[in-house]
């Protein structure tokens, strides 16, 4: 078997599915994603389940690294995504954005200091994202 055929088996082999409830309610407040952060490897991918009605997933414009391709779920439906780029991801839920529903994915060895939050992100998801930025970094 050619070398690069072999390695790209290896990798798609090792990438990993995690599951993303969207909640009305969690341990961290009202209208989230449980977890609502993650650390993938390149090639890993999310799959967001419709854990209570009326959410949905949604990369957020502005807020991923270059050549990752924008997704868009449906309200109440499962979607899963594979995060290839390493860098950023900000992933909103449209009806509750505003609220403050949204999620932080780390693709990479990619520092959590380097997110650019764009400055059309409502109040309350910056806070949020902020709030992530804080509970990821704290030593566990």
């Amino acid at each position: 078997m050619p070398l690069v055929l072999s390695a790209l088996l290896c990798s798609q082999a090792a990438a990993e599915t995690f599951e993303v409830h969207m909640r009305n309610r969690s341990a961290t407040g009202a209208m989230t994603y449980e977890p609502e952060f993650l650390k993938l490897k390149p090639g890993d991918k999310i799959k967001f389940l419709a854990s209570s009605n009326g959410h949905d997933a949604v990369s957020i414009p502005g807020m991923a690294p270059a050549g990752a391709k924008p997704f868009k779920g449906k309200i109440n439906e499962e979607i899963e995504v594979s995060f290839d780029a390493t860098g950023l991801y900000g992933v909103q839920c449209l009806p509750h954005y505003a609220m403050g529903m949204v999620m932080l994915v780390q693709v990479g060895d990619v520092p959590l200091s380097g997110l650019q939050v764009p400055a059309e992100v409502p109040e309350r998801a910056q806070q949020r994202f902020k709030d992530i930025v804080s509970r990821a970094s704290a030593p566990r």
